[in-house]
C-alpha cells in the first residue's frame, strides 16, 4: 500500500472508531467483489445462487460473446442488491488486471479452465471453479500447485457433494452400515446428448470472437455446433461424456464411499453407432477404475434404451445387505432379503426461492446443490479451509475421466503413481498427459505457476 492509500485508509478507520464502529467488523462487512468469466449456461445459473445466499457485489463480467456478456450484465443487475450493472470485458486478463476481486468463478468451456483459474488465483481472488477442472492431467497438477502457491481457496463445481437428498444417502444409507460390504458399483449415462448431424462450416457471427473462444485449444473450422453450449461434442475442447458427465457421478461415489484415486484406469469404446456425425466424442464407452476393495465401473451409450429409466443419469452401489440407486432427482435404498425399502426426490426450494420457477434455462433441480455449495466454499473462505470440493478433489476426478480416455486410445489399462502424478512404466501415455497449446498460449507448468 502507497503512503496516500495509507492515510486515507488510516483515518477512515478513525472515522469509523469515532463513532462506534469497529473497522475491522465493517470491513468484513462489505459486500465480496465478485467476477465471473464465462457468461453461458451455466456461467450465469451458478453465478445467480451466489447472488441468492450472499449480498455479493458482482463488479465484473468477462465473455468473448459480446450478446452473451450484455445480457449476463442486464440479468445480474436486475438480481443483486446494489440493482448496479457489472462492467463488462472481452479478454479476462483485463479484467484481472483491472478488477480487485474476492472471488472469480471460471465458467468458460473446459479448455480454458486451467489458464483462467491460475491467472485469477495469482490476481488474488478465490476462485469457484466448473468440472472437470482441465481438459489433460498437467494442466491440472499445476491448478493444485498454483492454489496452494498462492494460498487460495478453490471450489470446483461437482456439486452432487452438496446435494441434499445425496448427502442423506451418503450419511443415512452408507455411513449407518445398511448397504453392508461394498465392492461394487456401477456409474453410467445414457442420455442422447451427443451432438448430431454435420453441418457445413460457416463464418462466425460478429458479435463472437472466435478466435480467442479457442484460444489454446487447435483451431477447427466454426459451424453451429460449436457455440453455444454444444462445444462438447469435439475433443478438443473437453474430454467427451465422460468428461463431462461420469466426473459428477464418479466424484460423488468416490466422496459417499471415502475413496481416493484409482490403482489402475482401463477403458474401451469408440464411436460405434453414430459415424456420420460431425461429433469426434464417443458415444460409447465403458471404464473400470480399480481401487482394490471397491471396483467402479462407468458406462455410457448416446444411443439405445437406459436399463432403469428412472436413472439414466447416475450410480448403483452394491452392497452384501442390499443396494443403492443414486441419481439427480432421486435416491432409493433396496435392502436383500426383505426389510423396507426408502426412497427420497429431490429437494427444491420455491417458497423461499420463488425465482427458480421461473428463471431461464436453470435446471431446477440443481438449484439447492449449487447453493449449498456457495455456502460451503463462503463458509471455508472465511476460515481459510478445505471446502467439500477442494482442488485436489477435483483433480482427482477429473484426471482419473482423462486417464479412462487415454488409456481407450491406447488401447491398455494404465497404472497411476499419485505421489509422482504419472502412469507407471508407460512413457507413451505420459506423453499425453498434456496437450499441445496453439500459440501463442502457454502449458502451465505445475513447477513454475
Amino acid at each position: 500500500m502507497d503512503r496516500r492509500r495509507f492515510l486515507q485508509a488510516s483515518a477512515a478507520g478513525v472515522a469509523l472508531s469515532a463513532v462506534g464502529v469497529n473497522p475491522v467488523v465493517f470491513a468484513k462487512k462489505r459486500p465480496l467483489r465478485v467476477g465471473l468469466i464465462g457468461c453461458g449456461w451455466y456461467g450465469k445459473a451458478a453465478l445467480l445462487r451466489l447472488i441468492q445466499v450472499e449480498p455479493v457485489e458482482v463488479v465484473a463480467l468477462c465473455d468473448v460473446d459480446s450478446k452473451m456478456l450484455a445480457e449476463a450484465a442486464e440479468i445480474v443487475a436486475g438480481r443483486q442488491v446494489s440493482g448496479k450493472k457489472p462492467r463488462t470485458y472481452g479478454d479476462y486478463r483485463e479484467m484481472l488486471k483491472k478488477e480487485q476481486l474476492d472471488i472469480v468463478q471460471v465458467s468458460t468451456p473446459d479448455h480454458w479452465h486451467a489458464l483462467a483459474m491460475i491467472a485469477a488465483v495469482k490476481a488474488g481472488a478465490d476462485v469457484y471453479v466448473e468440472k472437470p477442472i482441465s481438459v489433460d492431467v498437467v494442466e491440472a497438477q499445476a491448478m493444485v500447485a498454483a492454489a496452494r502457491k498462492y494460498k487460495k481457496v478453490v471450489q470446483v463445481d461437482l456439486q452432487r457433494r452438496s446435494t441434499p437428498h445425496l448427502v442423506e444417502a451418503r450419511d443415512r444409507i452408507i455411513g449407518e452400515g445398511k448397504l453392508g460390504k461394498i465392492a461394487h458399483v456401477e456409474v453410467y449415462c445414457y442420455y442422447h446428448m451427443r451432438a448430431r448431424g454435420n453441418p457445413p462450416a460457416i463464418t462466425p457471427p460478429a458479435h463472437f470472437d472466435y478466435d480467442m473462444w479457442t484460444g489454446p485449444a487447435p483451431m477447427r473450422p466454426y459451424t453451429s455446433v460449436v457455440h453455444p453450449r454444444r462445444w462438447r461434442a469435439f475433443m478438443e475442447y473437453g474430454n467427451g461424456i465422460i468428461g463431462d458427465m461420469c466426473v459428477h457421478m464418479y466424484d460423488m461415489v468416490r466422496w459417499m464411499l471415502d475413496l481416493g484415486w484409482p490403482r489402475s484406469v482401463a477403458s474401451t469404446g469408440g464411436i460405434l453407432v453414430d459415424k456420420d456425425s460431425i461429433a469426434n466424442i464417443s458415444d460409447t464407452q465403458t471404464a473400470i477404475f480399480d481401487h482394490g476393495d471397491v471396483n467402479v465401473v462407468w458406462q455410457h451409450r448416446t444411443w439405445g434404451a437406459a436399463p432403469d429409466p428412472k436413472y439414466s443419469w447416475g450410480a448403483t452401489i452394491y452392497g452384501d445387505k442390499g443396494t443403492l440407486k443414486a441419481g439427480v432427482m432421486s435416491y432409493d435404498f433396496i435392502p436383500r432379503g426383505g426389510g423396507e425399502p426408502i426412497h427420497k426426490d429431490v429437494t427444491y426450494e420455491y417458497e423461499k426461492y420463488p425465482e427458480d420457477k421461473t428463471e431461464k434455462d436453470l435446471e431446477r433441480h440443481v438449484a439447492p446443490a449449487l447453493r449449498a455449495h456457495w455456502k460451503n466454499f463462503l463458509a471455508a473462505r472465511q476460515t481459510r479451509s478445505l471446502p467439500v470440493s477442494n482442488i485436489e478433489q477435483g483433480y482427482i476426478s477429473s484426471a482419473s475421466c482423462i486417464l479412462a480416455n487415454v488409456a481407450m486410445q491406447l488401447g491398455r489399462t494404465l497404472r497411476w503413481d499419485p505421489e509422482k502424478g504419472h502412469v507407471v512404466g508407460d512413457e507413451e501415455a505420459n506423453r499425453l498427459l498434456a496437450r499441445p497449446y496453439r500459440k501463442p498460449w502457454t502449458h502451465p507448468d505445475p513447477k513454475n505457476v
